[in-house]
């Protein structure tokens, strides 16, 4: 071997080097979320800044490590296929791309991201410095973003995205896999799903309807109202003039107490009446709980698009759509769900139609209605009574109990006999009394 063969020997070695430590730094820094990077910054790891600071961007270290690894192998396949050839001739060329497969692959590629895979978060801190040195060095910033540009020219259309995203169906799937892994509570799992169902709760389908509500009318005494608050467990209450259609505030027990204790008992309840806030039933209840918070108030009169009151939400209604029911010493226990010995469900009219579905396992429509009650309420076309049934979906939905004009209960079982297509069967058909 020559001096220059030698050099060669050298450059490829070095280049070679490179790429393993190239292979190590893109899958560490693929595998590290921004989340994770900041977690371990507040740890005070050395190296964890730089890397929230570029998972800020990711795409912009990613680009540029990778037209840098590109360099790197193509630069020492073209040496090692000169040197070999001045070495051993055409067999030579043969053996030396044999040889690269097989390095590349077992050293430069599997090893350090493997390592990575399993050491993720010590691969990272160690490449953060080389990663941060490679992605603010100039030239080659300037080289990926021209050869990106070019890529953008050569195949046409809206052009690279900012950087890879998470979507809300991922972050769902990684809490459900974490959760059966033991990664996470299963609590935690629900808690994550609660979240992003929260985000697209509208008002309407937390209230409290306005047949449910517990209301005093304005023109009743002081202690009347005391002792209907004391009776019901309420510390708030809606105060009405004429009919709850016409809310015109709220009452608090603790101002009624205090004005009863005084010798006020006997007054009118327009005296301790305070303003009410009210909000339209299409509210996104995240946007609600913000006021609530900045606002400081803890239950809303909900209204439908009429203006007439549809119903009340307040601040642990919210809550429970995250956290789940909260029950003091005062709730009374409502029934929920219940799976009957034959198969059949038994659910409260005011079941949310989105609870149901995800009993039965099937998709039952919810954009127009809220709740079971609803559902049967449309399908029948007029107010039921108790045990008339409709079928729908190839379901059989019986109103077992009816309370005047509103339903309580309803058992849920498939249609004997019959398939789904019973559903499209002319209305008249579809209903029948037990």
């Amino acid at each position: 071997m020559k001096g220059s063969d030698w050099a060669i020997l050298v450059v490829v070695l070095a280049l070679f080097s490179c790429a393993v430590v190239l292979a190590l730094a893109e899958t560490a820094f693929v595998r590290m979320s921004r989340i994770r990077a900041l977690a371990l910054e507040e740890e005070g790891r050395k190296g964890a800044a730089k890397l929230a600071r570029m998972l800020e961007r990711p795409e912009q270290t990613l680009n540029v490590v990778l037209l840098v690894v590109l360099v790197t192998q193509l630069t020492t396949a073209t040496l090692v296929g000169v040197l070999v050839d001045r070495l051993f001739g055409p067999y030579g060329v043969v053996a030396g791309i044999v040889l690269q497969i097989v390095a590349f692959f077992v050293i430069a590629e599997v090893a350090p991201k493997t390592y990575a895979v399993q050491h993720t978060d010590r691969a990272a801190l160690r490449v953060a410095g080389l990663l941060s040195l490679l992605t603010n060095f100039p030239p080659l910033r300037v080289m990926s973003r021209g050869l990106i540009g070019l890529a953008n020219v050569v195949l046409p259309g809206k052009g690279l995205k900012q950087g890879p995203f998470v979507s809300e169906e991922e972050i769902r799937q990684m809490a459900d896999v974490a959760a059966e892994e033991e990664v996470i509570e299963r609590e935690e799992r629900r808690l994550i799903h609660s979240i992003f169902e929260f985000g697209d709760t509208v008002v309407r389908e937390v209230m409290q309807p306005r047949p449910d509500m517990v209301a005093v009318e304005v023109d009743e005494t002081i202690e009347a109202a005391v002792e209907r608050a004391i009776a019901r467990g309420y510390s708030r209450l809606p105060a009405y003039e004429g009919s709850t259609d016409n809310v015109v505030g709220l009452v608090y027990l603790k101002d009624l107490v205090r004005r009863a204790r005084s010798g006020e008992g006997g007054a009118s309840l327009r005296t301790a009446v305070r303003p009410a806030v009210f909000v339209p039933e299409q509210k996104r209840v995240a946007e609600l709980l913000r006021e609530m918070q900045t606002q400081q108030f803890h239950m809303a009169i909900v209204i439908d698009e009429y203006g007439g009151v549809a119903g009340l939400v307040t601040l642990e209604d919210l809550l429970e759509e995250i956290v789940g029911e909260i029950a003091d010493e005062y709730d009374v226990e409502v029934p929920g769900v219940e799976h009957l010995p034959d198969g059949a469900l038994r659910v409260p009219g005011r079941t949310n139609i989105g609870e149901v579905s995800e009993e039965l396992g099937v998709e039952l429509p919810h954009e127009e209605w809220d709740t079971v009650g609803g559902l049967v309420f449309n399908l029948l076309g007029h107010v039921p009574h108790e045990g008339e049934a409709v079928v729908f979906q190839g379901l059989e939905l019986l109103t077992e109990r009816v309370q005047g004009r509103r339903i309580l209960s309803v058992l849920i079982r498939p249609e004997h006999g019959e398939g789904a297509g019973a559903a499209a069967r002319p209305e008249a058909d579809r209903t029948s009394p037990a």
